[in-house]
């Protein structure tokens, strides 16, 4: 008994399925790859010559360091309430038309410092008040 049964036909790869999917493929790269170019434009920006600004606005600094210390104007306040540092901020604005506060805080500094000094500044009538930052410094490799 032969159940095999002659078959002589040997099986035969269609290529017209995979020639499709190359010519999508094809088409989509073409299609991406001109979006990756980018335009150059020759812009010719304007140039302005203005005198540099002859005066500063008045500022004020109060440093806040990490303990909760204040300083104004780089001269220690003695005690850390809000009363001693309004008369503070009183004194080194006497004189001073509109002048700006800027709180200079060390970054680990309580919050309750720096709203001491808001609440200072606010009951001495100062009310243009600004934070100073830094850009944080670039880790080294190896280091979060």
């Amino acid at each position: 008994m032969n159940f095999r049964g002659s078959s002589s036909d040997e099986p035969e790869i269609n290529l017209i399925p995979f020639i499709d999917v190359l010519l999508v493929i094809l088409i989509f790269l073409m299609l991406s790859t001109t979006y990756a170019k980018f335009t150059e434009l020759q812009v010719n920006l304007p140039s302005a010559s203005a005198d540099p600004v002859k005066e500063r606005p008045a500022q004020i600094v109060v440093a806040v360091a990490a303990d909760g210390r204040y300083a104004v104007d780089g001269q220690a306040v003695d005690g850390r309430n809000v009363d001693t540092l309004a008369a503070s901020l009183q004194k080194a604005a006497s004189g001073q038309d509109n002048c700006f506060v800027i709180i200079s805080a060390d970054a680990t500094a309580a919050h309750q410092s720096v709203i001491n000094v808001l609440d200072a500044a606010r009951r001495v009538g100062l009310n243009r008040i600004t934070f100073a930052a830094q850009l944080p410094a670039q880790s080294t490799p190896g280091q979060p």
